[in-house]
């Protein structure tokens, strides 16, 4: 099984999907300054992921355009909905047996980046994907309201079933 913090960001991931469900293409490149636009959200997270997970882990970018273009700082963009959902998919995809492989003895070690020890812990990164995620799932039912959506969840999924507490 995989560890309960991979567990949760999981469930976090399937969150951030259902908070985006029945949004249509031209709704997620709409820009509600000053936040970003809901495709591009689903991009930039899928840089964090590729980042963390693929080059910090491994030394690979799967695709070089998500690290140029969606990475923290990069310019504003609307791009389309479908494209980034493919492109987070490939990513999640390819990142997956990596977190499935974590330990908690894993996740206590400091990030080797170029032969040098980073200040980076393994369990840290995975956290801070997960709270990133929560951000963005916010921002984005924000832009939805404003976009004048209805319906919309008032609360998380169902944690209890889906990502209940698990002790190590």
């Amino acid at each position: 099984m995989a560890h309960p913090l991979v567990l949760q960001l999981r469930f976090t991931r399937s969150e951030f999907e259902r908070a985006i469900s029945n949004v249509s293409e031209e709704e997620a490149k709409k820009r509600v300054l000053p936040m970003n636009c809901i495709s591009w959200t689903v991009g930039h997270l899928a840089w964090q992921e590729q980042r963390y997970f693929l080059y910090y882990a491994g030394g690979k970018y799967l695709l070089p355009e998500i690290q140029e273009n969606y990475r923290n700082g990069a310019p504003a963009s609307t791009p389309s909905l479908a494209a980034m959902w493919k492109a987070w998919t490939m990513i999640v995809k390819e990142a997956d047996p990596w977190l499935d492989a974590l330990t908690t003895e894993k996740l206590q070690q400091m990030v080797v980046r170029d032969g040098k020890k980073t200040d980076l812990m393994y369990g840290n990164l995975l956290q801070r994907v997960i709270y990133h995620y929560w951000y963005h799932t916010g921002e984005n039912m924000a832009v939805r309201k404003i976009l004048g959506h209805t319906g919309l969840g008032q609360f998380v999924g169902d944690i209890d079933e889906k990502a209940p507490y698990t002790p190590e």
